[in-house]
């Protein structure tokens, strides 16, 4: 059981419930949230005053975000540092069945597009792209800009598509950030979870065909930036900012 006087710098845990990861030591911004079964190690104790987060980073995919210490009381356990995956292109390559299947039965089920979501059955767009690789084993970065550099670049544009395979990553954004990430089923179609204000919210599919006038679908083929493969699990290490 984890105790206010064990959390303390540098100690690790695994988690034995899911638990949420919040932006900031105070306030309602939820940036991810941790499922039974992760680690993360300490990098500050509780800040003083009531209410006050301990922050930490989610040891596979190096993620830092502050946890409410109470939500730790009887849901951890002190663990020795886990061993990162290791995974080769090829076996990645492998699972990538199993990804498609757990990202299509998340979309069966009932669900709302939730910012920081990646538990389910409410998802953000990277948190269901980190999910749905985490569950076959292979761990990529949290969010979608860290996605889109972690991957290996794959060409691709409106029309030009024979480079893409399922189980690719589509990334959208600006010219000068990626803002959003979709799981590639095949021939340009992609599964991700987009919020209400372009037209949906929740998980769906479109794709990147010019001629596909559904409102979501344009929306993202207007901020089309790329696509990237994954090709290896990170290695748990700090993430670059």
């Amino acid at each position: 059981m984890a105790a206010p006087d064990l959390l303390q710098t540098g100690t690790i845990w695994r988690l034995l419930t899911a638990v949420n990861g919040y932006s900031r030591p105070r306030g309602d911004g939820l940036a991810t949230q941790a499922w039974a079964g992760r680690h993360l190690r300490v990098l500050e104790p509780p800040s003083p005053g009531a209410g006050g987060r301990l922050r930490a980073r989610l040891l596979e995919d190096g993620y830092p975000c502050w946890l409410e210490p109470a939500a730790l009381l009887g849901a951890a356990v002190a663990v020795p540092a886990p061993q990162p995956a290791l995974l080769s292109g090829a076996a990645i390559q492998q699972r990538l069945p199993a990804v498609l299947a757990f990202a299509e039965a998340a979309r069966q089920r009932a669900n709302a597009y939730l910012w920081g979501g990646s538990l389910g059955p409410d998802y953000d767009c990277s948190g269901l792209v980190q999910r749905a690789f985490a569950n076959a084993g292979i761990w990529i970065p949290r969010d979608a800009y860290l996605q889109e550099r972690f991957c290996q670049p794959v060409a691709v544009r409106p029309g030009v598509l024979h480079a893409l395979l399922p189980g690719d990553l589509i990334f959208f954004g600006t010219p000068q950030r990626c803002t959003h990430v979709g799981l590639h089923l095949g021939g340009g179609r992609y599964l991700h979870s987009s919020g209400r204000e372009h037209g949906r919210d929740g998980l769906g599919i479109d794709d990147l065909a010019p001629h596909n006038p559904h409102p979501v679908a344009r929306h993202y083929r207007s901020q089309l930036r790329g696509a990237g493969r994954v090709m290896r699990c990170h290695d748990g290490s700090p993430l670059p900012a």
